[in-house]
């Protein structure tokens, strides 16, 4: 498997609490593909139990949709055996899944929202560094709010008998998808900076993508650049913040997931497909 990682502000020690996370830099936690950037490996990361993740077990990516032939046979070499799609009805009809049909997984379409940000009422943040922060840290808590069910319907479908390897995705692979690996690892027992770190790293998977539709997707490249700009940010804060109101409230992300469905006998299966 050829990967890279790029090093990036957002993800050296001392903005990580000055915690050693230096799991999360390892080079083969990207995947670099033509037409999807943010196609990470999960591997690597301890859990609470003592074991860790093992590499080439679950993924989290962008929009699958945008996969070229070469893409699907590094996907197929993988053993990929099923993709949870988190975007909207909406998004599915306008750009299309996965394609399934040429590269047979178990495919599950579950809709986190009902609609994305540009097409619903979002408060007005600024345009500034605290305001990405608090614009995220507002959109995760009402992300879970709404779809917590959703979430939880994604943790007990990788928890399936044979369902990895596996990947999720939604359409950058930044707010979806960063929540669900935030609750996949906490519930885990993955440490909370280590959580937050990797989430950091979509930060280098946003430059990529914005790159990559500069020269090959004008209509894409557009609505970028129309898109306010906390709406494409990626800040680890955020992510901080959100887990810290799940401890602060449940006392732990396990206590929170079993309030949404997701119990112990779920979780112990994922951690061991996870790790077998």
């Amino acid at each position: 498997m050829t990967s890279t990682l790029e090093t990036t502000p957002e993800t050296d020690s001392a903005e990580r609490g000055g915690i050693d996370v230096t799991i999360v830099d390892d080079p083969d936690r990207l995947v670099v593909l033509d037409g999807v950037h943010n196609f990470r490996d999960l591997g690597g990361y301890a859990m609470g139990d003592g074991r860790t993740i093992g590499w080439g077990r679950l993924y989290r990516a962008d929009g699958l949709h945008r996969l070229s032939d070469d893409d699907l046979d590094l996907l197929d070499a993988i053993g990929i055996r099923t993709v949870i799609d988190l975007r909207t009805a909406a998004e599915i009809d306008q750009y299309g899944t996965f394609p399934f049909e040429r590269h047979p997984v178990a495919f599950h379409s579950l809709s986190i929202i009902d609609a994305t940000w540009h097409d619903a009422h979002v408060p007005t943040f600024d345009e500034s560094e605290q305001g990405e922060v608090d614009f995220l840290t507002w959109a995760y808590r009402d992300m879970l709010a709404v779809g917590g069910a959703r979430f939880a319907q994604a943790i007990r479908q990788l928890a399936v008998p044979a369902a990895v390897p596996a990947v999720f995705h939604c359409a950058a692979g930044k707010d979806r998808t960063g929540v669900l690996a935030a609750l996949v690892l906490g519930g885990l027992g993955v440490d909370r900076d280590v959580i937050v770190a990797d989430y950091g790293l979509t930060r280098a998977g946003m430059e990529r993508m914005r790159t990559w539709v500069e020269s090959n997707h004008p209509e894409m490249a557009a609505r970028m650049n129309e898109t306010p700009s906390f709406m494409l940010a990626a800040h680890p804060q955020a992510m901080a913040n959100t887990l810290d109101e799940l401890v602060s409230e449940h006392g732990s992300i396990r206590n929170y997931l079993a309030t949404i469905g997701v119990g112990e006998a779920i979780l112990d299966a994922l951690a061991d497909a996870l790790t077998d």
